[in-house]
Order: structure tokens, then C-alpha cells, then sequence
């Protein structure tokens, strides 16, 4: 089974820009569709972003949307979150996820990912 470690979290100010990290173990990160969630405290689990396995076709929640980037290296086994223009509603612990093909469900759905990280704080104060 896959496992993925992020790193990059922290506290910042309303405004800064913060960069996640994700790496994952084994030869196959290629083959897997990767995605961010965020949960909140008191709230669900919520869809960020996803990539593809080749690094195109991003696809983001509209509440990050123009403000989020993400992308991959997969000769790193790594995907990052570049955010930017953070306010305090970005507040939350972040996850990466992977979806091991075949890809069965819906992109935005936690229960299409089959490995998750541990997750990092992601805190921003106004």
C-alpha cells in the first residue's frame, strides 16, 4: 500500500502564500490520480484539488479556485499545493490523497481515494 507523508504547513499571516508537499512511497506514483482535501474543525472533509497521473487537467474546489495551484513531479514522487492569497477560512488541516486505478467514483469524493497522508496544520491568522 501506498503511503504518503506532507509536509509544509505552518502559520501564516492573511495574504502569504504557503507551499505543500506530498511524497509518496514506491515506483508506481505515475499511475495514480492525486488530489488535496482539507477538513476543518467541526467540518467535513472537503475536495481542494485534483491532478491527473501525467500532471494535466487540474481541477480545483471554487472556493480556492485562482488562488491554489497544484501540480507534480512524479521523478520525485511528489504533488505540492501552491496557495496563495491565504485568509482564515483556509484554515484547516490539509491531506493529499491517492486514487489507485482503476479510477471508479466522482473526482470531489474522499471515498475515490484509496491512500491518505497523515495531513499538516495549514493555520492563518487575520
Amino acid at each position: 500500500q501506498v503511503q504518503l507523508v506532507e509536509s509544509g504547513g505552518g502559520l501564516v499571516q492573511a495574504g502569504d502564500s504557503l507551499r505543500l508537499s506530498c511524497v509518496a512511497s514506491g515506483r508506481a506514483f505515475s499511475t495514480y490520480r492525486m488530489a488535496w482535501f482539507r477538513q476543518a474543525p467541526g467540518k467535513e472533509r472537503e475536495f481542494v484539488a485534483t491532478i491527473n497521473r501525467s500532471g494535466g487537467t487540474p481541477y480545483y474546489a471554487g472556493s480556492v479556485k485562482g488562488r491554489f495551484t497544484t501540480s507534480r513531479d512524479n521523478a520525485k514522487n511528489t504533488v505540492y499545493l501552491q496557495m496563495s492569497a491565504l485568509n482564515a477560512e483556509d484554515t484547516a488541516v490539509y491531506y493529499c490523497a491517492a486514487n489507485i486505478p482503476p479510477l471508479s467514483g466522482s473526482l470531489w469524493s474522499p471515498s475515490t481515494y484509496d491512500a491518505w497522508g497523515q495531513g499538516t496544520q495549514v493555520t492563518v491568522s487575520s
